[in-house]
């Protein structure tokens, strides 16, 4: 499926908004798609007059953004994933055959296979109607977006990242973001458990230069490949085989010998010098925060290659809800059989986009014997991309469905016993930004499997009274309000002007602990309590469970404000991102977009 393909797809179901007001790389486009995708209604957006307004250049490439714009557009472009996911299942459960028609129906679905390995073509491939070599292969000739005002510049945000083993005998095909550092210079966001960095090593022990090619456009289901969290060492395009059916064709590259698909519609070739690192971002990333500057590897082009008419994908990162909300669903259907392997008992799973996907895990297991759901979370701590999960919540088959959020909240919390909390720690993802040493931080382990805890033994007031007490005793508590005080377990939101350790705070409150089971903090600048959806997002991204947990009185106090040296933290602690003002009102005075404040203020944007 080619990008004009996918185009009148979308089209035909009414899934696809065309732009052709005059719009900026810089900030104007993607604020469009930022605010496009927390739409009800969401589509695919396609801007056909895209401009350089600094540099008063004009591209004739549209920009295709918010492809994977919701559930049905995923369903049209990669497919059922109950139906992928029970075909991955069939195969690991696959029986020797009893009979000449069980040897027929295997042979059948093992021939099927065939399709998923790629195929090497010896012509050029659509992709390279247009070759530019050296000093003409400017990255400046490409609409690549600056998304937030605090990234370092234009980032390829939708690249598809083709790299292989110094031996040749591995591949791999990952989705990072490309910082433009100049028109031969891109920036390659390679975090330390990705297959590329591993290949990286490889070539800097032997002091050769890394080929590297970034493929752009053609059918969107590379990307979504490029993302799948697959075993190290498995070419994601064998899935992309599996999944359509087909061979991935591959066309070989002009200035390197990586193989990238015939059919995308830009490819950007170069290698990356092992000894020699550069400055890449701050970029404002998929969990709501700026990742801060770090040294990483760059990449020298050395081609560009494109259709004759070709169509720049890009996505926007940023606060949830975003579009890899949609994309991360398929990937749960299509990869729970896998995670089976490892957790038998697992039943389901669900990673909420407001966990960010690697900050919150919520599974639904058969619990055997006492203890079990420990050792599944153990087993998920220790496989794959599951590794950088920070906190995990297992309840038992009798719980609710875990998207029905009211009902599963009620459930957890009736079942919560903050005396038996597990609490670990490990690996977490590169980005991010809440413990105390890159990389390793606290985990969170809630056990929700058994039967209902005893109600608290607390006091609770109404609201209002609970806040002239806590404004008694310090004037830093601006605002709370109290979640589920029906459940055994009732949870107390506060905001507060944030000018000490809370830990400080949590000591002057002692004695207010009679009325309260779990007491949450955030700051007052940026939130809001009435909206549970963003407090969860805030939550799980600032806290560090080792350190941020503090029990007193059979009480639990979680510290989610924004750290500082107050707290003895020492790394430097990010913004938020947001969006520019003065550029979202100029976008709705144009009437590209038409938001309103409660908008604005439910998705902090």
């Amino acid at each position: 499926m080619q990008t004009n393909s996918t185009i009148e797809l979308l089209k035909k179901h009414d899934l696809l908004r065309v732009i052709d007001e005059e719009l900026d790389i810089y900030l104007e486009i993607p604020h469009v798609a930022y605010v496009e995708v927390k739409s009800p209604d969401s589509k695919a957006l396609l801007f056909t007059n895209a401009v350089d307004r600094k540099s008063g250049k004009k591209f004739d490439a549209p920009i295709l953004m918010n492809v994977f714009c919701s559930p049905k557009v995923v369903e049209l472009l990669i497919g059922d994933g109950d139906a992928i996911g029970a075909r991955i299942e069939e195969l690991l459960h696959m029986k020797p055959p009893s009979g000449f028609m069980d040897k027929l129906s295997m042979f059948g679905t093992l021939f099927n296979l065939k399709s998923v390995f790629p195929k090497k073509l010896s012509k050029k491939g659509e992709c390279q109607e247009v070759i530019k070599l050296g000093h003409d292969a400017k990255l400046s000739d490409l609409p690549v977006l600056t998304t937030w005002e605090q990234d370092a510049g234009a980032f390829i945000t939708m690249g598809q990242v083709y790299t292989k083993s110094l031996d040749g005998n591995l591949s791999n095909l990952g989705m990072y973001r490309l910082q433009v550092h100049d028109d031969h210079t891109l920036g390659m966001h390679w975090q330390i458990h990705k297959d590329s960095n591993h290949f990286f090593h490889e070539y800097k022990k032997a002091g050769k230069k890394m080929p590297v090619s970034v493929g752009i456009g053609g059918d969107p289901l590379y990307i979504w490949c490029g993302q799948a969290p697959l075993p190290i060492g498995v070419f994601e395009l064998m899935l992309y085989g599996f999944i359509r059916g087909k061979n991935a064709e591959l066309v070989k590259c002009i200035t390197n010998d990586l193989y990238v698909p015939r059919d995308v519609d830009y490819v950007m070739e170069g290698f990356v010098d092992v000894e020699n690192l550069r400055i890449e971002g701050p970029f404002g990333d998929h969990t709501g925060y700026y990742t801060l500057d770090e040294e990483y590897p760059f990449m020298e082009v050395t081609a560009i290659t494109h259709k004759k008419n070709p169509i720049f994908a890009a996505t926007v990162v940023g606060k949830p809800p975003l579009e890899d909300k949609y994309m991360g669903h398929a990937t749960e259907r299509i990869f729970l059989p896998l995670l089976k392997t490892t957790a038998p008992d697992l039943l389901d799973y669900y990673m909420p986009e407001n966990g960010v996907y690697h900050n919150l895990i919520l599974a639904k297991i058969k619990t055997l014997y006492p203890g079990h759901a420990q050792q599944v979370m153990h087993a998920f701590w220790g496989v794959g991309q599951m590794s950088f999960v920070k906190h995990a919540i297992f309840v038992g088959e009798d719980a609710p469905a875990l998207t029905d959020h009211e009902a599963l909240t009620e459930h957890i919390l009736n079942r919560i016993d903050i005396d038996d909390l597990m609490l670990s720690r490990g690996v977490v993802d590169a980005l991010d930004h809440s413990s105390n040493k890159f990389g390793v931080g606290g985990k969170l382990g809630i056990d929700c499997t058994g039967e209902l805890v005893q109600k608290s033994e607390i006091d609770l007031l109404e609201d209002a009274v609970l806040y002239a007490k806590m404004r008694a005793i310090t004037d830093e508590v601006i605002e709370l309000k109290q979640y589920f005080t029906n459940t055994n377990t009732p949870l107390c939101v506060i905001s507060v002007d944030k000018r000490r350790t809370q830990k400080e705070l949590f000591a002057d409150l002692t004695l207010l602990l009679e009325h309260i089971k779990v007491l949450i903090v955030v700051d007052a600048k940026n939130n809001y309590l009435d909206n549970p959806y963003m407090l969860i997002w805030r939550v799980v991204n600032n806290i560090d469970a080792n350190r941020d947990f503090h029990f007193a009185h059979k009480s639990l106090c979680i510290d989610a404000t924004n750290k500082n040296a107050m707290d003895g933290f020492t790394r430097r602690w990010p913004d938020d991102v947001s969006c520019t003002p003065s550029v979202i009102e100029a976008l709705k005075r144009k009437g590209v977009i038409a938001i309103d404040a409660a908008f604005e203020r439910k998705f902090l944007l």
